[in-house]
């Protein structure tokens, strides 16, 4: 659901649904009602369409209508705003290829009618082929409806920070920032270009009426500025603020940083829910460096809380009362104790990844198992293409060398085969090319044994370790399909074997690379279904690599000794594949996981303590899953 008016506090009309699939599903529909309404008059639809992880639920969205519903694109006139140069069509880059593979070979769409700038070009063609272009748009009477995304440097399609407002289609020159971004799907920053052929910001804002989607925490710092920043060539997006028809179209994690989200006291009167006066009252005491319990009258004032004192006061008595709400969020037995006749409860950890379990949620784990609990880790894929070539080579090499010493004549010639094929086809290799299925099932055994190693460490023996290897995953690349109904299936029939008390999820819906989000939607849908037949687990979130739950939000937080967080670390470590650095690290953060986990940790604690509540050494946070 989205909110019923824009949101407030903004240059450009912006609007926040709960889920990115919601957001995707309202711009779908805002295009299928233009085809469907041109359709009928007998006249084409121009779409500028853009590229990226961003657009990909919409354009799903569309391929359903279009099979499901009988939307027509044979009058639809697609222009695409950028391309890679130099790069030729076929490679598996391209965007041309990308575009064809998401969306136009699954709908009706006419091969003429399909425009996306050539990034096989002859540098003397560059000049005359970008005028074309824009000339091009111009023949078919201009963009009807243009759909953005938004790059961490606030740019447009390949609008760099320094764009003029008046810039047309041309050859630019990518930002840092941006290549570094594209690094993992070029299998290094040095196999990106340096340069792309874009649609100028001119040329984006001549169309009548523009969908800028933005979705995913790592969004929101970049949407906030954007939307309610004046309008500056370092941030192109910031230029749709002067166009008569742009909307932002927001999931929750990207408007978190909008004041209208993140204060909303200070944009107009609030409905003051226990859940809006956490938020305050929390923010507030950070704010001004008090615990909970020291916060006074003036504090309140000084800080847009006049309506919270007014309404809930006075300070005392609404600091007194978040401090207890928070302290009843610590629990340092996660699932409660062991009864004295030994009853135990049972949960189970789902992890994405092979290693989000202990990078997350590794000290709860160890905590539940030594609080005798029993405790089940269901990895739900393969995360083979986070595994780097060099550590292929390494383990087969291995296995040569191994069988070399103790196997049979007939295994060692084996091996000596399998190294040979392996070594050939990755001697061969071409940068972001995808893996050939032997060099995957190499790749996949690694990781399968690192997850045993870690939670080993932790206390949980092989025969408690559930390797799903979910079909979604199955494609070799970054990009997954949506979930299979039989992925659902798989996790249903876990659900009914272990009848768990706990189930433990990640909760990083916007996640960069989509698995964590399809892998928390696939249990859930698989949680309503085992509820209904009477296995009633309480589900709760953790997040991953990238983001903590604010402080605010956290219903959970288990304390941890440093002795817990140095075995944690040396859980992570037994993810070697993943040690030093990761094929994924996430945006800018150089930091390896186990830096990452042990900041957070370390952080959500300090926090804790300045709020005025028990000082502990570290905490894991946790949100509780309510499918209301």
């Amino acid at each position: 659901m989205s909110l019923s008016h824009p949101l407030p506090h903004t240059r450009t009309r912006t609007v926040k649904f709960l889920t990115a699939a919601a957001a995707a599903r309202h711009v779908a529909k805002e295009i299928d009602k233009l085809i469907r309404a041109r359709n009928a008059a007998g006249k084409h639809t121009v779409l500028g369409l853009a590229t990226g992880s961003t657009p990909v639920s919409l354009y799903r969205e569309l391929i359903r209508l279009h099979k499901e519903e009988g939307l027509d694109f044979s009058r639809v006139v697609t222009f695409n705003l950028d391309e890679y140069y130099p790069m030729p069509k076929e490679s598996q880059h391209s965007y041309f290829r990308w575009m064809h593979e998401t969306l136009f070979s699954h709908i009706n769409v006419k091969w003429e009618n399909i425009h996306i700038p050539d990034g096989a070009l002859k540098p003397d063609e560059v000049d005359a082929a970008c005028e074309e272009y824009d000339e091009k748009i111009r023949s078919f009477g201009g963009i009807d409806i243009q759909v953005l995304g938004i790059g961490r440097t606030g740019h447009i399609a390949f609008n760099e920070p320094g764009s003029p407002q008046n810039s047309r289609t041309r050859l630019v020159t990518l930002d840092s920032i941006t290549r570094r971004d594209a690094a993992d799907g070029f299998s290094g920053e040095k196999n990106v270009p340096h340069h792309a052929l874009t649609m100028g910001v001119a040329s984006i804002l001549e169309a009548r009426r523009i969908f800028l989607m933005a979705f995913g925490e790592h969004k929101a710092s970049i949407v906030y500025k954007a939307v309610e920043q004046a309008p500056t060539e370092a941030i192109s997006a910031s230029f749709l603020q002067e166009h008569r028809d742009a909307t932002f179209v927001l999931d929750e994690a990207a408007a978190a940083e909008l004041t209208a989200i993140k204060r909303p006291w200070e944009v107009g009167p609030c409905q003051w829910s226990p859940e809006l006066v956490r938020k305050a009252v929390v923010a507030l005491a950070l704010t001004v460096k008090k615990g909970l319990q020291k916060l006074n009258d003036d504090d309140f004032r000084d800080h847009h809380l006049y309506e919270l004192l007014r309404e809930k006061g006075p300070a005392e008595q609404i600091g007194e009362a978040v401090f207890h709400d928070r302290m009843e969020t610590i629990r340092p037995y996660p699932a409660g104790r062991v009864t004295k006749d030994g009853e135990r409860k049972t949960a189970i950890v789902f992890s994405p990844h092979p290693d989000d379990d202990v990078i997350s949620m590794g000290g709860t784990i160890i905590r539940l198992v030594e609080q005798g609990h029993k405790v089940h880790i269901a990895y739900m894929t393969s995360g083979n293409v986070a595994v780097f070539d060099h550590d292929a080579r390494r383990f087969v090499d291995f296995v040569d060398e191994f069988l070399q010493s103790f196997g049979t004549s007939a295994e060692q010639s084996s091996a000596g085969t399998l190294k040979e094929r392996v070594y050939q086809f990755l001697d061969a290799k071409k940068a972001g090319e995808r893996d050939s299925p032997e060099v995957l099932k190499v790749k996949s055994v690694i990781r399968t044994t690192e997850a045993r190693a870690g939670a080993l460490v932790c206390g949980i023996p092989p025969e408690q370790l559930e390797f799903m290897d979910l079909r979604f995953y199955h494609t070799g690349t970054r990009t997954k399909n949506p979930i299979h109904p039989q992925d659902i299936e798989d996790i249903v029939a876990l659900l009914k074997r272990l009848n768990p008390d706990q189930v433990y999820v990640a909760g990083e819906l916007s996640d960069p690379h989509g698995t964590h989000r399809v892998c928390a939607e696939a249990v859930f849908a698989a949680v309503r279904r085992v509820r209904a037949e009477g296995v009633n687990p309480d589900v709760w979130l953790y997040k991953g690599a990238w983001e903590e739950w604010e402080p605010h939000e956290i219903e959970m937080a288990v304390p941890l000794s440093p002795d817990v967080v140095e075995r944690k670390k040396q859980a992570i470590f037994r993810h070697q594949s993943q040690k030093d650095k990761a094929m994924f690290p996430g945006g800018t953060d150089r930091r390896e996981f186990w830096q990452r986990a042990e900041q957070r940790n370390l952080a959500t604690a300090r926090t804790y303590d300045a709020l005025g509540l028990p000082e502990y050494y570290a905490l894991e946070a946790f949100v509780k899953w309510n499918d209301g």
